[in-house]
């Protein structure tokens, strides 16, 4: 009869030990499912211009479509950073290292969601070009990453292209092109374009908190095409 209880004390005492380990391990798998899900590679086909709009491109002049990149393609952070605005745990699309006055710097960046399918359909539409304040060997190395060999970003203009006002870096169209009724500028930051508020279409800021479906401005910026 002692044996008898002994031997279903050591079963549910193993049943037990058995269950919380399998609870645990469920636990790391639904953790683990969850964060593939939310940072898996997001895959759009991309169709070809039709006939009538590859006519209607070819009719007309193309305009031009200005991209600011921190805030607004992308987020980033880099070492120095005490408190980075993004989520703990979220992990970068890609690292850059630059060397800023003689210094190594890591820098972290957050792609803004579908940023790659919005590129890759606006530049059917308009000239893309990056006009950034930030230095250009920080600016490049992104612009570079963001094109990924597609040669869809190759006018540049970063913070030497840009007039120092009361401490606010504003970017002077007239070097991107003279006649300013053919660009259309998108940026999150107004004041970058004070002179030019009528040609901006503004963004909520990108970061890595929150999520901004980039590709509802593809609409937006075509139909001003």
């Amino acid at each position: 009869m002692l044996k008898t209880r002994q031997c279903l004390l050591g079963i549910r005492t193993f049943l037990g030990v058995t269950s919380r380990i399998w609870g645990f391990v469920l636990y790391i798998l639904r953790k683990h499912l969850r964060t593939v899900i939310q940072y898996q590679t997001v895959r759009y086909d991309t169709l070809p211009l039709s006939p009538i709009s590859r006519n209607r491109l070819n009719a007309v002049k193309r305009k031009i479509l200005v991209l600011d990149l921190d805030e607004t393609l992308i987020h980033s952070h880099h070492d120095g950073v005490l408190r980075p605005t993004v989520r703990p745990g979220t992990p970068p699309d890609f690292i850059l290292k630059v060397v800023i006055d003689k210094h190594p710097v890591r820098f972290f960046v957050h792609k803004r969601p579908h940023v790659d399918f919005f590129l890759e359909v606006v530049s059917q539409w308009y000239e893309l070009v990056v006009f950034t304040a930030s230095m250009e060997i920080y600016g490049s190395a992104v612009a570079d990453k963001l094109d990924n060999n597609r040669n869809i970003l190759k006018r540049r203009y970063y913070r030497q292209h840009c007039t120092l006002d009361l401490g606010s870096y504003i970017k002077d169209l007239s070097v991107v092109h003279d006649d300013l009724s053919s660009i259309v500028i998108l940026d999150n930051s107004p004041g970058a374009y004070r002179s030019h508020p009528g040609r901006v279409i503004l963004l909520k800021e990108a970061n890595a908190t929150r999520e901004y479906r980039c590709h509802e401005r593809v609409h937006m910026v075509c139909n001003n095409a």
